[in-house]
């Protein structure tokens, strides 16, 4: 079993690297898309969690080879440049887990606020729930909205997936607490595809809870890429409801 916070610290020292003041990350792609109606996108390496399900578990399972370091003004450079040509209004980080090596994350975040545009900082957050000053922070950039994307809808369910210990969805749904509390924008995303329509019931009464507009949940499913299957194979993981990448309904987009 996974411990998140401790493998965080492991992946850390393989994906961040410092020249001074300057904290670098690494990434493997930059690339625009039609999620969120367009949005220019830089994909990260490593993550803290396993999932069966990544669409991204290729550059996560192999960190040391995959990806080059960027400094964040080259990130934001990069996104700009996307967001610009295509007449985004959205930028993200994406892939593997953006708040490993968080001081990289604020240096992107200090450059992209002299601009126009949107931030979404799509993660699980695992590391925004452990630490609240990671919320703290994060409050600081109102360009900036949080998707916290939680794995299955309860503790049994995010082991499975993750092959994290099922203590550490606690985390997840800690993070959304702690963002909120620091007034920081934010929602709730769920990978539902392993997940009976009661599990989702419970994790929205348990969302109701904490903040009545989190009952807006985000639904996710599988995307079935030949190597998302690869691994669902190994992995022994089958889903309840998965869609063609060639095929996804205009609602999940």
């Amino acid at each position: 079993m996974i411990d998140p916070i401790a493998f965080s610290n492991e992946v850390e020292k393989v994906v961040v690297a410092k020249e001074d003041n300057i904290v670098k990350r690494k990434y493997y792609r930059f690339r625009g898309g039609r999620w969120y109606g367009g949005i220019a996108t830089a994909d990260t390496v490593g993550c803290n969690l396993s999932c069966g399900f990544c669409w991204s578990w290729k550059a996560n399972t192999s960190i040391a080879t995959c990806g080059e370091y960027y400094s964040p003004k080259e990130v934001a450079k990069r996104l700009v440049e996307i967001a610009s040509n295509r007449n985004y209004g959205l930028i993200r980080i994406s892939g593997g887990e953006p708040t490993i090596g968080f001081e990289h994350l604020l240096q992107v975040l200090d450059i992209l606020s002299n601009y126009k545009y949107n931030f979404i900082l799509e993660t699980n957050g695992i590391l925004i729930g452990y630490n609240k000053k990671y919320a703290e922070e994060l409050s600081k950039y109102k360009f900036l909205h949080v998707r916290v994307s939680l794995k299955g809808t309860n503790e049994e369910e995010f082991s499975k997936l993750t092959n994290a210990e099922p203590s550490a969805f606690r985390w997840q749904i800690n993070a959304l607490k702690n963002l909120l509390e620091e007034n920081v924008s934010c929602h709730a995303a769920a990978m539902l595809s392993f997940s009976s329509e009661e599990g989702k019931a419970k994790l929205i009464e348990e969302l109701k809870k904490i903040d009545e507009k989190l009952a807006d949940l985000e639904e996710e499913y599988v995307f079935l890429y030949p190597h998302v299957v690869e691994m669902l194979k190994k992995r022994n993981l089958f889903p309840r409801i998965a869609y063609d990448p060639n095929k996804i309904p205009s609602t999940l987009i």
